[in-house]
């Protein structure tokens, strides 16, 4: 004997993965990209995008050697961004070594760069950077947040094994 149970009410949830032998449903028909005359494999969704002859650009884990100041200033305006509230300090924590996540939270909560009154919208500055050892990167940067101005100051290491850049110190003031 087999019991009903009451359905519930409200939307039905579909699962994200379907139990094996059980047909996921109708999938929606593929067209075929307009861009290209090479065949699309699923290893390579460009590749019918490049034209013939030209060999794929080649993807690397971080900018080299002028390319410093970019990586330096894109991570400015994202610790920039939390340390004023405006992006949760949890999504950095991957960017970032253990201590310099710690240094990252207690900075957070001290709340030196958080706007007081009207919240005007930082504006950042120059960003200043160095390159003291190779796989390091040393940046400084001002921060006009109103009548106030701050510096930020940051480290960012290269992950040994992963080549990924991650951030090892901060430091306002």
């Amino acid at each position: 004997m087999t019991e009903h149970l009451p359905r519930p009410s409200g939307p039905r949830v579909r699962p994200l993965v379907h139990a094996p032998g059980h047909p996921a449903g109708p999938r929606p028909a593929r067209r075929p990209h307009p861009v290209g005359d090479g065949p699309r494999t699923a290893r390579n969704p460009r590749a019918g995008c490049a034209p013939a002859g030209v060999p794929p650009r080649p993807r690397t884990a971080a900018p080299g050697g002028a390319g410093h100041t970019e990586l330096a200033a894109r991570f400015a305006h994202r610790l920039v961004e939390v340390l004023c509230g405006t992006r949760p300090v949890h999504q950095l924590q991957r960017h970032t070594t253990l201590p310099g996540f710690h240094q990252l939270a207690a900075l957070v909560r001290s709340g030196p760069l958080r706007p007081r009154g009207r919240s005007p919208h930082p504006r950042l500055g120059r960003v200043h950077d160095s390159v003291p050892v190779p796989g390091a990167v040393e940046a400084c940067v001002r921060v006009e947040l109103g009548p106030r101005h701050h510096v930020l100051a940051f480290r960012l290491e290269r992950h040994t094994r992963t080549g990924q850049w991650q951030c090892a110190a901060v430091e306002t003031r």
